[in-house]
């Protein structure tokens, strides 16, 4: 497996709250530097991560840095059923976040994430939150993840339309994430990897400024991963660059990996472990 992933504050805003990971799960990790890919032997389990960090000050880089970093050690030390170890590890990074949110001077500090563990031909996902993860397979783009947040609920409901979500004045209220509350309730999926599969993990600030077919045209264009990571945020920064902005591909190869089977969709390899039921309701 090869990765690469890029973070960058934008246009409008002085700090940036967003954080990757990208981590062999081992006695030492190895992580990939910013904007240079970095390959994995299939010999251990590698960690992927986006955060997207929240709160007043500083709080938000703060939480988002808490976040994976707490989710790589609590991964790191996982052992047996991964499902349940990657529920468990994002239970056990959201419960030290919020007991760092509860210090003087950071209260409302909070953060998405979205994670996938890749082990084997398999990869699990964590969400909590609206940090996107994408799919590429056999020429096309499908979201893997689902957003928890209010629009998303209206969109689910047929209440309004998509190209009205874009504009809706409550688009950035999220229903949950990591360190605002004791508990979270992590939405959970296992991912049967095909060789030449890509992995697209990102924060709203990529999302929301490009549609699905132009991540897939950038990612497909390349010529390399860190080329494509530089595209993705360079348009998105052309397009406003009001938030914060992160991208982080993951490329799978091997002989160890069976090839994409014709006539088979991404969904019949994607199955949900444990799913988000949001309590708003429509």
């Amino acid at each position: 497996m090869s990765a690469c992933g890029i973070s960058d504050a934008g246009r409008v805003r002085k700090n940036n709250e967003d954080k990757l990971l990208i981590a062999r799960l081992a006695s030492i990790a190895k992580t990939a530097p910013p904007a240079r890919a970095v390959t994995f032997e299939a010999s251990h389990p590698v960690l992927l991560a986006v955060s997207d960090g929240m709160g007043g000050a500083a709080a938000g880089e703060i939480a988002s840095a808490l976040v994976v970093e707490a989710l790589r050690r609590a991964m790191a030390s996982a052992r047996g059923d991964w499902d349940d170890a990657t529920r468990t590890a994002v239970e056990r990074a959201n419960r030290e976040v919020w007991r760092a949110s509860r210090q003087p001077g950071r209260h409302g500090m909070g953060a998405t994430l979205t994670a996938i563990c890749v082990h084997g031909a398999e990869a699990h996902i964590a969400e909590v939150g609206d940090s996107r993860a994408y799919l590429i397979r056999s020429g096309q783009i499908r979201q893997i993840t689902h957003d928890q947040s209010f629009v998303q609920v209206l969109l689910d409901a047929g209440v309004i339309r998509p190209e009205e979500a874009e504009q809706h004045p409550m688009r950035s209220v999220l229903l949950q994430a990591m360190g605002l509350g004791p508990n979270v309730k992590a939405s959970v999926a296992r991912l049967e990897l095909r060789r030449g599969d890509r992995l697209l993990l990102c924060s709203d600030g990529l999302s929301n400024k490009i549609p699905a077919d132009e991540l897939l045209a950038i990612i497909d264009a390349g010529p390399s991963l860190a080329a494509a990571c530089k595209r993705l945020v360079a348009l998105a920064n052309e397009r406003g660059g009001e938030d914060n902005i992160t991208a982080l591909i993951a490329e799978l190869r091997g002989e160890g990996l069976t090839p994409p089977v014709k006539g088979e969709s991404m969904t019949q390899t994607l199955h949900t472990v444990t799913e988000f039921e949001p309590d708003t309701k429509i």
